[in-house]
């Protein structure tokens, strides 16, 4: 074989081996053989993802510490010629100041003084100012009104009426140490609304009321346009100083005179909370001071004069705590610095759509 054919025979043979090569390849393609490593670009790497649970397996939080807390003192009757009123007022002030947490205000519930007289209110005002206490709220009751009975060697006698002073000088005195234009008023603590009603007007204007707590249009219809105005899904506090009558009925001497119009106005609101004094009643006498209408009506005892069967002398108030889900209310003795276990009450609040 010449040179010239050798190397044709050779070109021949490599290219027949190359096409059995790539045959293969094609073959081994085909029928699904892998690299074992395949390129970055496909490698997929999964990005891990937060757990989480159903939505029906999510708990609501609720809060373990109060969204608001204060006290109701009512009934302080301080008087300048009994002198355990002013005593057992500063009891009361010395536990609050010394409370295990915060209190954001102190509501003071009608009858601050004995007979609405000037030396009264400046002996009150002297008490208060000796403490380092947060915001102060009160109404008026019925003794605040008392001064038209004073005659004039200072002392309390039915006999003195008329003796010129006037209802509106008492309502005065009352505004004066609350930096109040109006005997009854509003504010808002920590986002929830607490509204204080107060009796307008006492014997020298209206003889017909008696004891009896009166409250004019304007006051209802100031009271209709603050629960209109109270934040929405949150309990409402509303303080008075006489009680209700029974439902249905209008109130005469020693009660809510309007009762009806006022239970009106409260109808289309839910977790409204009631608290009036006035009774004095011991809240360990056994009676009842808890009534559920379509609003929650409690019953408070007596900072100046509880009454009690046995002569102890007790000085009492309410602690009310908001949170989340419910109200707390708990019964204080102040002279023991203790709560009253027959005065413990949890009050679930009911849903409202907002």
């Amino acid at each position: 074989m010449s040179r010239r054919g050798f190397l044709k025979w050779l070109l021949a043979a490599i290219a027949i081996v190359a096409g059995a090569f790539f045959s293969l390849f094609q073959l081994l393609t085909r029928f699904g053989t892998k690299p074992a490593q395949p390129p970055v670009a496909d490698v997929i790497v999964p990005v891990p993802q937060p757990e989480q649970a159903p939505a029906e397996e999510v708990a609501t939080v609720v809060s373990t510490e109060p969204l608001l807390s204060f006290f109701v003192l009512s009934d302080l009757h301080v008087s300048i010629y009994d002198e355990s009123t002013p005593r057992k007022l500063k009891m009361a002030l010395e536990d609050i100041t010394q409370y295990e947490s915060k209190i954001d205000a102190i509501l003071l519930g009608g009858d601050l003084t004995d007979y609405g007289m000037e030396s009264e209110y400046q002996s009150l005002e002297k008490i208060l100012n000796s403490y380092k206490l947060p915001p102060i709220y009160g109404n008026m009751g019925n003794h605040d009104y008392y001064n038209v009975w004073i005659d004039s060697k200072g002392g309390f006698n039915r006999e003195a009426f008329p003796n010129g002073k006037t209802d509106a000088q008492s309502r005065a005195r009352f505004q004066k140490l609350m930096g109040i234009d109006k005997p009854y008023s509003a504010v808002e603590v920590n986002g929830y609304s607490i509204i204080l009603l107060s009796q307008e007007a006492y014997i020298q204007e209206m003889p017909e009321v008696g004891e009896g707590a009166w409250y004019s249009d304007e006051q209802l219809n100031w009271l209709k346009t603050k629960l209109q105005e109270a934040p929405e899904g949150k309990p409402i506090f509303i303080l008075i100083h006489q009680p209700l009558p029974p439902a249905g009925q209008d109130g005469g001497s020693h009660r809510l005179i309007r009762a009806n119009a006022f239970r009106d106005i409260l109808k289309p609101y839910k977790n409204v909370f009631v608290i009036s004094g006035h009774t004095h009643q011991d809240f360990e006498n056994g009676s009842s001071h808890y009534s559920k209408e379509q609003f929650h009506w409690f019953i408070n005892a007596s900072v100046g004069r509880t009454r009690t069967r046995n002569g102890q002398e007790k000085a009492q108030g309410l602690l009310v705590q908001a949170y989340e889900d419910r109200v707390v209310l708990r019964g204080r003795e102040f002279t023991k610095k203790s709560y009253i276990e027959a005065a413990d009450w949890t009050v679930p609040l009911e849903r409202v759509k907002v």
